[in-house]
């Protein structure tokens, strides 16, 4: 253990007390010399560092309904205090998901209805697409999903059978529609397309997990469009990007700058991709 060592053998006859008092000299002399106590024993110090990291007990006459900790002096204490007295987030037991409690689903569901509302002006339709993606379907795709394959989660059982083949839970649905719309899409005549799905994905992340800015299940909209010639699709993204921009500013009061995706953010198949920068 750390501290001043009195390592001497207690010999018969010796006084306790003389020995007591030696040591107090001796963390007396420590203190005048660095002007700070003596270092713990291993075990105290660990006891101590627990003591000061339990959550503080509140006095007499108050609840703990409140916020306890300073955004300044422990940000993620703060943070979760924040989402979970205020009854948005609850912790649940599978790592990296959390259960989204009604006021943030309320949150959510006004956006949901608001863009969707402004997309289905536009002409875009809502469909719905499986979650499942087949590991054939990704093997075609894979410079598409480069960036999220360490990030997909597979499912190899049914109950106690192994799966003939391991089925992917999409991280993103690309692989799972433009099958689709190559069969549907003979002629000029056909486009355009312009479907938009609500659904979950899921990407198991490796990274530290932060209820509603990092987390392994999310809920969001993805809208695939196909287009007879390239200026219709530039138009169609500068339209959506305007509507991801009045989301952010005027539903949730946030100021952004519409930017580029870099080359190292965007997908390694994209051409040029937009996304607005908080």
């Amino acid at each position: 253990s750390s501290g001043i060592n009195a390592e001497w053998p207690l010999r018969p006859g010796d006084d306790i007390k003389i020995l007591v008092d030696e040591l107090l000299k001796l963390k007396a002399d420590y203190k005048s010399l660095t002007g700070k106590d003596p270092p713990q024993s291993g075990q105290r110090q660990q006891k101590q560092q627990k003591q000061q990291e339990a959550p503080k007990q509140p006095e007499a006459g108050q609840t703990r309904l409140g916020l306890e900790f300073k955004k300044l002096e422990d940000l993620p204490q703060w943070y979760s205090q924040v989402i979970t007295k205020s009854e948005m987030i609850e912790y649940y037991n599978v790592s990296g998901c959390y259960i989204l409690r009604p006021w943030a689903y309320a949150i959510w569901e006004h956006i949901k209805d608001w863009f969707d509302t402004e997309i289905k002006k536009l002409g875009v339709e809502n469909c719905y697409f499986p979650m499942f993606v087949s590991q054939s379907a990704l093997e075609q795709e894979k410079t598409h999903i480069e960036d999220f394959a360490p990030e997909v989660a597979w499912v190899t059982k049914a109950g106690s059978s192994d799966l003939a083949e391991p089925i992917a839970i999409r991280p993103t649905s690309e692989t799972v529609m433009y099958p689709s719309y190559a069969s549907w899409v003979q002629s000029h005549r056909d486009l355009p397309i312009r479907l938009n799905q609500w659904c979950n994905v899921v990407r198991w992340e490796f990274k530290h997990p932060q209820p509603f800015l990092r987390t392994r299940e999310f809920l969001w909209q993805e809208g695939h469009s196909a287009f007879a010639n390239r200026d219709e699709a530039v138009e169609e993204v500068y339209t959506i990007l305007e509507l991801y921009h009045q989301v952010y500013r005027d539903l949730l009061a946030i100021p952004t700058v519409k930017g580029r995706k870099t080359k190292k953010e965007k997908s390694t198949d994209c051409d040029s991709a937009l996304i607005p920068l908080l």
